[in-house]
């Protein structure tokens, strides 16, 4: 009897640890990340740039880390062989959403970021990625999503991870070709789309990236359609929480949907407007004519 009493308890304590491990990242949790390689002076210049608190928690990212999840996505060269990126990230109340400001990065932005640790499922959190001299930004990630699975203490999957890192990369290299704003708004769409309603086959994915891309007046290549086409079979076998990823995304709205604020955005809607008078003038005037034809 004795034996099942214990037996008991220790299940409900194994049940109970993940959430005593959850609990004890609070709001106001600072967590640093600091590329390995940074000299002392660079350190002292970020920390300070961060405004970082005194005796925040610091963490050290490696080049060798950064090769992991970023090695075949772009080329070795581009990732360097030394670790720079920083970062600093603070756990926010829950419900908060994620808040994404970047300093000398030079080719991902807040919202690509944004996208990519929302899919990684980092959540409620304001993040800030910096270096002492501009860098692409593509190594930051890593040191993001380890940063906040020491705070959160929840390991994110290698998968998710990889994942996240191909998705940040592949919007980027959109972005060179039909700009950034509309690269961040055609993903973020894509994936609340893929929440909401999964696609089933290789069909329906191609038929829901070209309605998308339609939508948000953007042209792709049959090359960037079938890379999207990886990438998304590539999140559909992951590990991904989508209706948390749909809840971030909703509350990240402001920030992902960019492209439809700007000028550009304004325009491409407004053409919308435009086209659907005319259509509705020519329907008006196609049933006038006819009616007149019908009195005589």
């Amino acid at each position: 009897m004795k034996r099942m009493i214990a037996s008991s308890l220790l299940a409900v304590i194994m049940l109970m640890l993940p959430a005593i491990a959850a609990a004890d990242a609070a709001p106001g949790d600072v967590i640093v990340t600091l590329g390995e390689n940074l000299t002392s002076d660079q350190k002292q210049k970020v920390l300070e740039e961060m405004k970082a608190p005194d005796g925040a928690q610091t963490i050290t990212v490696s080049n060798a880390e950064e090769h992991k999840y970023l090695g075949g996505l772009i080329p070795k060269a581009q990732i360097g062989t030394r670790a720079i990126s920083s970062s600093m990230i603070t756990i926010r109340e829950p419900g908060s959403g994620l808040r994404v400001e970047t300093h000398n990065i030079t080719w991902v932005t807040k919202e690509m970021y944004t996208n990519a640790l929302i899919t990684a499922g980092v959540k409620d959190a304001d993040i800030y990625i910096t270096a002492p001299f501009p860098v692409s930004g593509t190594a930051a990630l890593t040191g993001l999503m380890k940063a906040y699975e020491i705070s959160s203490d929840q390991a994110i999957p290698d998968d998710v991870k990889k994942v996240a890192n191909e998705e940040m990369v592949q919007t980027a290299k959109l972005a060179d070709s039909i700009g950034p704003d509309k690269a961040v708004a055609l993903l973020a769409k894509i994936k609340e789309e893929m929440a909401a309603n999964p696609p089933q086959t290789d069909a329906d994915l191609r038929a829901l990236i070209e309605k998308i891309a339609a939508d948000l007046g953007i042209t792709l290549s049959e090359n960037e359609i079938n890379s999207l086409m990886s990438l998304l079979h590539k999140m559909q076998n992951a590990n991904i929480n989508w209706d948390q990823v749909n809840d971030q995304l909703s509350k990240a709205k402001e920030q992902l949907s960019a492209f439809l604020q700007s000028k550009e955005g304004k325009t491409f809607i407004q053409n919308v407007i435009d086209i659907l008078k005319e259509i509705w003038n020519a329907i008006k005037s196609a049933f006038s004519s006819s009616y007149s034809q019908d009195q005589q």
